[in-house]
């Protein structure tokens, strides 16, 4: 999974920024970011969305247990590889259909605590259960949103 987003939507670390600056070769562009990720991965797939943000992703060398998944709705972006152990019961909780995937839950989970008051990400986060990452954009409100969760080794990751 790769999301390519432009500093009008969120500023690099700092520790990126000072690694590169020690750098001498000339700074990768966006464009070619994703191009070189979709080379180097087969079946690639790659969307802009407006001017600022870019996400690309492949099935290549997926596992089984920790599939690839992208969705769009409501103007909300979501790239999620992984699985979620209690997806049945989050399901009946944010009164989804049986048919609904991992991918279809962050977006909805996002939708519901981003509407009902400015909750914060650990909030969302918290109520799953697994081994995950997922990539949120919110196109209306130019929100960024990832979280890196892993049972086995005990990682939280979100900002």
């Amino acid at each position: 999974m790769l999301g390519v987003f432009s500093s009008a939507i969120v500023s690099p670390p700092d520790e990126l920024v000072a690694a590169g600056c020690r750098t001498p070769s000339p700074k990768i562009t966006a464009d070619a970011l994703v191009k070189r990720f979709l080379e180097t991965n087969s079946s690639g797939v790659s969307m802009q969305i407006g001017d600022h943000v870019q996400f690309a992703y492949s099935h290549h060398k997926e596992s089984p247990l920790q599939p690839r998944s992208f969705a769009v709705k409501d103007e909300i972006f979501c790239l999620f590889e992984g699985a979620l152990d209690n997806l049945g019961s989050l399901k009946q909780q944010y009164g989804l259909a049986k048919s609904a995937n991992e991918v279809i839950l962050v977006i909805e989970a996002y939708k519901a605590l981003r509407d009902r008051a400015p909750y914060p990400p650990n909030h969302v986060v918290g109520h799953l259960i697994g081994s995950f990452a997922f990539i949120v954009f919110d196109k209306s409100t130019s929100t960024l949103f990832v979280a890196s969760v892993s049972i086995q080794i005990g990682l939280t990751y979100f900002f």
